[in-house]
């Protein structure tokens, strides 16, 4: 079984290997531009991983990681695009490098490449593997539309929440492992359980972020902290807030939602304030654990040599100590 960082090495040494079409510069160069900026690789790796629990030339299936890997970035182009973020991984975002128009088709071109890298591989599973990557894709967009209608409501309830970040977040993470599964021949029992495993380690990666939305120190998470509090994001830690704050605090947190005209530095040590005093750090983390346990229960129950799962539970423990 290889390592996570022989994984790794091998993802962004395919990406950097990639060839792109010269011209017009103005499409490809904002797509090189941001699968240049790195990042985990989490997804095109799990895939990796999966598949090498039961075939050894993972070689094979990296055209089907990259693609993966493509799409998310393409998602996270957009992504920032509509929540009008500055940065993302330390660097400007693609509508700030470039502008909004140059965002959106680079993004589709990306949609495109990625579909073109997956389909290409010549491997005998490859349209179950396509049903995968599909529901997975369309899921995607089904969760970016809950956030945008989540951001006018302000009666979203933690259970749809965790249903909008299953479908926006878990589930690529969860389509990694079983398309890895799924190109390797494995039975189906396998494929859906390692589906489960990364779906609720999805959901407590997504979790984290928000935590470190919050509490993450920005140097190391790459972009600014508190971008979710000044954009109204209807997040685990607001929705438990209002739950749990008593009348004034509500108060407090429904005026800082309704300001247009505010200081962002203030709302953000405002909202933090609340969260503080309501104890939301700690009921988050308490979440996490809780998944995180129950995504290596799903894995317990992939059948295959416990050694060549040690990996995966070395992942899934790196993330949950993850601070970035």
């Amino acid at each position: 079984m290889l390592n996570y960082q022989e994984l790794y090495d091998k993802v962004n040494l395919c990406i950097d290997n990639m060839q792109y079409n010269a011209q017009p510069e103005g499409l490809y160069a904002p797509i090189k531009y941001v699968l240049d900026l790195g990042g985990k690789r989490i997804r095109p790796v799990l895939m990796l991983m999966a598949y090498n629990l039961y075939k050894d030339r993972v070689e094979d299936i990296l055209p089907n990681a990259i693609a993966l890997e493509t799409y998310h970035n393409f998602t996270l182009l957009h992504d920032d695009l509509m929540d009008r973020a500055d940065m993302r991984r330390g660097h400007l975002t693609v509508h700030k490098k470039w502008d909004d128009n140059t965002a959106i088709l680079s993004g589709d071109a990306m949609l495109i490449m990625a579909y073109k890298l997956f389909i290409e591989t010549a491997n005998p599973h490859l349209p179950k593997a396509v049903k995968t990557f599909n529901a997975a894709t369309l899921g995607v967009c089904d969760g970016q539309q809950y956030d945008v209608e989540f951001e006018s409501r302000n009666d979203v309830r933690e259970e749809e929440y965790m249903e909008m970040i299953r479908l926006k977040t878990s589930l690529l993470l969860a389509c990694a492992l079983k398309i890895g599964a799924e190109l390797a021949g494995a039975p189906d029992e396998d494929a859906d359980n390692l589906y489960q495993f990364g779906e609720k380690m999805g959901l407590a990666f997504q979790l984290q972020d928000d935590l470190l939305d919050v509490y993450g120190d920005p140097a190391v998470f790459g972009k600014q902290i508190g971008g979710d509090i000044l954009c109204n994001k209807k997040t685990f830690m607001l929705i438990n807030a209002f739950n749990l704050a008593n009348p004034t605090q509500q108060a407090q947190l429904k005026a800082w939602i309704d300001k247009t005209d505010f200081v962002p530095a203030e709302k953000i040590q405002a909202v933090t304030a609340i969260y503080d005093a309501v104890g939301i750090k700690a009921i988050c983390l308490d979440k996490i654990e809780q998944l995180f346990a129950q995504s290596l229960d799903c894995l317990a129950k992939v059948k295959v040599d416990e050694t060549k799962k040690a990996e995966l539970k070395a992942f899934a423990d790196k993330l949950l100590k993850r601070n970035k």
